[in-house]
């Protein structure tokens, strides 16, 4: 036997009710898929690839049983895009097996194999034979979703940008607000291009915030879904710096703005064609477009208050997101509003334990720094970049976009202070 480079990430069947979390995966076209699966190892990542947000668009189906039930099967009924067989069989026979499933598949059908065999013969042989991919059991979702990314989606493709979804656990709890500064903190930070999208078509604020009253914005962007490319976008978005655009919302009540969720797709997914980042100011409320921009988003960023309302609707998020979302991240965590006076707070711990998130960021209630820079139309940074809450939301930039936390400066006391002039 001789290690092939395809062997399992790992065990699958250790991961136990801990979700495996799989980045910079894209999302995987409308195409069909069928599994036929024998053992635990195999069965459990398949089915939770079934439940995960990029491959919404697929037709993915696991089935027990091994070659034999996918040959029965397809020797009556059309064969998927893409068929996934487990094989117990040694090599010999399993060449021979796939050779007699070649004679029920159609022409365009690709095959990936999953086998209990770790040789770099039996491979090449595979590959010799069309095989689209061949793995070793037991398999992790990892596996799974690369393995079908790399058969559908062109390797020269331009890489996808990231989703972020920022909502509130309760209205007024300042999730715009923190939207907006992130979005202007990566786009200042790290000179990335940033599409920030104001989501709340009535109410929003982000053109006032960065002082902006363009004539085109969101709602036009969604109602262009069927004809919105990145060529139409580039029109509609307003510039509020060097690297950072936006889609502003009307903020008018002339109209009920029933909204598709699928437009909102349409709208993200050519967004991150266009941007490395996308940043989704979603509103406080709960409809079939939320929910899945929530569920579709790469990110979800949720900002509450340390009160029982908050708890509440946060430990009603943090489940339902954890349905949505079974294979990522659970969302991060921003408090904001600490210590406003003679407001009585829950205790941090007794927030965050029902949770069972710790804060990615603690923001505290400063009514005259955040008022002057709303009133003036600016962001945190560039109005005070050495404040702390500034020095907050660039740590918030790290976190969101995946780059090295932020170190903080070791303090030079007075001792440190003397022996250094005393070395001189």
């Amino acid at each position: 036997m001789v290690n092939t480079p395809h062997e399992p990430a790992h065990d699958a069947g250790a991961q136990g009710d801990i979700p495996e979390v799989v980045d910079n995966v894209r999302p995987i076209p409308r195409v069909s898929i069928q599994a036929f699966c024998e053992s635990e190892g195999v069965t459990t990542p398949m089915q939770a690839a079934m439940k995960d947000r990029r491959l919404a668009k697929t037709n993915f189906k696991v089935n027990t049983g091994d070659y034999r039930a996918a040959l029965e099967h397809f020797s009556s009924a059309p064969t998927p895009n893409l068929v996934i067989l487990e094989m117990h069989l040694p090599p010999m026979e399993l060449i021979q097996a796939l050779d007699k499933l070649a004679d029920v598949c159609d022409p365009g059908t690709k095959v990936v194999v999953i086998g209990h065999y770790n040789d770099v013969q039996l491979y090449r042989e595979l590959m010799r034979c069309g095989v689209s991919e061949y793995l070793v059991a037991p398999i992790s979702l990892a596996d799974v979703l690369t393995t079908i990314s790399d058969i559908f989606v062109a390797p020269d493709s331009e890489p996808l940008g990231r989703s972020i979804a920022v909502l509130g656990a309760k209205g007024g709890v300042g999730a715009s607000t923190i939207a907006h500064n992130v979005g202007w903190a990566i786009a200042d930070l790290f000179q990335s291009e940033v599409i920030l999208c104001d989501c709340d078509l009535a109410f929003g604020t982000a053109n006032i915030d960065f002082d902006r009253d363009p004539a085109q914005g969101m709602y036009e962007a969604l109602r262009s879904s069927g004809e919105m490319d990145e060529t139409l976008l580039d029109r509609l978005l307003s510039s509020c710096g060097d690297h950072l655009s936006l889609l502003s919302a009307p903020s008018t009540l002339d109209q009920v703005y029933d909204l598709d969720a699928n437009d909102f797709r349409v709208l993200v997914e050519t967004a991150q064609k266009t941007a490395p980042f996308v940043i989704l100011d979603l509103p406080h409320q709960w409809t079939d477009w939320t929910r899945a921009m929530l569920a579709q988003a790469d990110l979800v960023v949720m900002a509450a208050s340390l009160d029982l309302a908050n708890l509440r609707n946060a430990k009603n998020l943090v489940d339902t997101l954890a349905k949505l979302r079974p294979n990522d991240a659970k969302p991060h965590l921003v408090l904001n509003q600490i210590g406003i006076p003679k407001r009585p707070e829950i205790a941090l711990d007794e927030f965050c334990d029902p949770l069972g998130l710790t804060p990615a960021a603690e923001i505290p209630f400063d009514p005259q720094l955040f008022g002057e820079a709303a009133n003036a139309g600016l962001m945190i940074r560039q109005l005070n970049a050495k404040s702390p809450i500034a020095a907050t939301f660039d740590q918030l930039a790290h976190i969101v976009t995946g780059r090295e936390t932020i170190k903080k400066a070791k303090k030079v006391g007075l001792f440190d202070r003397l022996l250094k002039k005393s070395a001189a």
